[in-house]
């Protein structure tokens, strides 16, 4: 029962993890909802004592990139204005707070996948460099260079848009 419970635990941060990839929140849910349904499956594949956390992204990534193939697609874009709505403040502290986290989710839509699932990981999500080096199955000097390249972006994408 505890493996369940350590699952339900992560879905916010699946959800978001699966945002970042599909930049679409229907998607993401549909995402999310693929990897528990395969992590409830191949339960007996994860070793205890290891990082629950890590194990999923894998699958939700992996999921993701087979999903992608096999669509034929590479990118797909969407705007969410509900994931806002709960900005704390005034009327004009949240419309200001909500403006910065469009402009924020716009420029990493704009990112390429890679550096996407690079700045998702280690800045949105808190892993180290080398933990999400080995969740890409990258090395870490990729991972860095991808890092840098997506933070530069960002600053230019939202120096334009301040």
């Amino acid at each position: 029962m505890a493996f369940e419970q350590d699952l339900m635990e992560l879905l916010p941060r699946l959800r978001r993890f699966s945002r970042s990839l599909t930049r679409n929140i229907d998607d993401a849910d549909d995402l999310c909802q693929m990897a528990i349904e395969r992590a409830l499956l191949k339960r007996d594949q994860w070793q205890s004592g290891t990082r629950l956390d890590s194990w999923m992204y894998r699958i939700t990534r992996n999921i993701w990139i087979d999903t992608v193939r096999s669509a034929g697609r590479r990118e797909h874009t969407a705007n969410d204005d509900h994931a806002m709505e709960n900005v704390a403040g005034d009327d004009h502290q949240r419309m200001e707070a909500r403006m910065e986290l469009t402009d924020v989710d716009r420029a990493m839509e704009e990112l390429p996948m890679e550096q996407r699932e690079a700045v998702s990981l280690v800045l949105v999500e808190g892993f180290a460099y080398k933990e999400a080096a080995d969740l890409l199955d990258i090395p870490i000097g990729t991972l860095t260079s991808r890092l840098v390249r997506g933070r530069e972006a960002l600053q230019r994408a939202l120096g334009e848009a301040a």
